[in-house]
């Protein structure tokens, strides 16, 4: 699969415990940019943040939380993206959205395996 050297990142915030349909919301998002054939798509568990409630999740040994800040990064093409976004709304509930242009350096291992 090739990527364009202009491409968008998508970047979804949530929280761990976000469901959809008694799965984690982060794992639908997931699975379906890979069934519509993205690029890739990268989970980051944080072990601090906020959002719009200002309430603080946290890691810390002393209060822990099962609502860890989730951040999915995709990137591909402009018209990959616009098409996923329309596929992502019937799942989101709350959450943070984001886009940005990214310009590709590398993608892939070259052709080798």
């Amino acid at each position: 699969m090739q990527l364009p050297r202009d491409a968008l990142l998508l970047r979804i915030f949530l929280g761990e415990s976000d469901r959809s349909d008694g799965r984690p919301l982060y794992e639908r998002i997931v699975l379906k940019a890979r069934e519509m054939h993205l690029a890739g798509a990268t989970v980051l568990r944080g072990p601090m943040g906020f959002g719009r409630s200002s309430r603080l999740h946290t890691a810390k040994i002393l209060r822990l939380s099962e609502d860890l800040p989730v951040v999915i990064e995709i990137i591909d093409s402009e018209e990959k993206i616009g098409a996923f976004l329309d596929a992502l709304e019937p799942l989101m509930g709350s959450g943070l959205v984001t886009l940005e242009k990214v310009q590709v350096v590398r993608y892939g291992d070259g052709g080798q395996g």
